[in-house]
């Protein structure tokens, strides 16, 4: 994989206008883009539409969590879609994510597509020790990461969303061909900070993480493309 590629762009923007202009931008120039629940609440599937109409590929990072039916059925629509990645909340179980792997795998079949990887977030990167324990999760962050990644390996998921504090572990446990995709990337800290459980993209790369989820690094700099060269100079061939 080029560095490039490890880059996922984060389109958390409100709207289609603003979405069209970085895709056009970054086209080509990254591997992947994330729709999330922002830009998706906005304006839906069409979103979708035109990032692929554009080329690119697409994590769709809408975090399902519901009863298993439910999940299956968001899990074809994504498919259907031609989504590359999409993600379910582990804590909604095994049943839950293996119906959304099956559901899937059903879906691509049927309409010739490849079907797309299907990842379990974990615990949110926005979340330290203190928040933790508020929820009543037991245990360090460390340790409940692992755990639900576990459970995501064993229901047949590709792979989890962690942040880099988590991944060495996690790679040691899970081994090579296990994805991991993580947020919470900053190239130097940012103000009103809502990550606490940052890294910097050649720390997470070399605790192997295999993409990158980026946004107001790039988003925010005064030239993005200028940012995004430099920072995936930073990032082993």
């Amino acid at each position: 994989m080029r560095p490039a590629e490890r880059v996922i762009f984060a389109l958390d923007v409100p709207g289609l206008p603003e979405a069209k202009a970085w895709v056009r931008r970054l086209a080509g120039r990254v591997g992947l883009f994330k729709v999330g629940l922002e830009l998706y609440g906005a304006v839906g599937p069409a979103a979708v539409q035109m990032v692929r109409e554009a080329g690119g590929a697409v994590f769709l990072d809408l975090k399902f969590h519901d009863i298993p039916a439910t999940v299956a059925g968001a899990a074809r629509e994504a498919t259907r879609q031609g989504v590359a990645m999409f993600d379910v909340h582990a804590a909604g179980g095994t049943a839950m994510m293996r119906a959304a792997v099956e559901a899937s795998r059903e879906a691509a079949a049927r309409q010739g597509l490849e079907r797309p990887r299907v990842l379990a977030v974990t615990v949110l990167t926005s979340l330290g020790p203190a928040e933790l324990v508020e929820t009543g999760l037991p245990g360090p962050i460390a340790s409940q990461v692992l755990r639900l990644a576990e459970l995501a390996l064993g229901a047949g998921l590709d792979g989890v969303v962690a942040s880099a504090q988590e991944v060495a572990r996690l790679r040691q446990a899970l081994g090579d061909e296990f994805l991991i995709v993580t947020p919470g990337i900053r190239v130097e800290p940012v103000a009103g900070e809502d990550q606490q459980r940052a890294a910097t993209p050649a720390e997470a790369v070399a605790r192997g993480s295999n993409y990158l989820v980026i946004g107001r690094p790039l988003r925010d700099a005064p030239d993005p493309l200028a940012a995004l060269d430099q920072l995936v100079r930073t990032l082993p061939a």
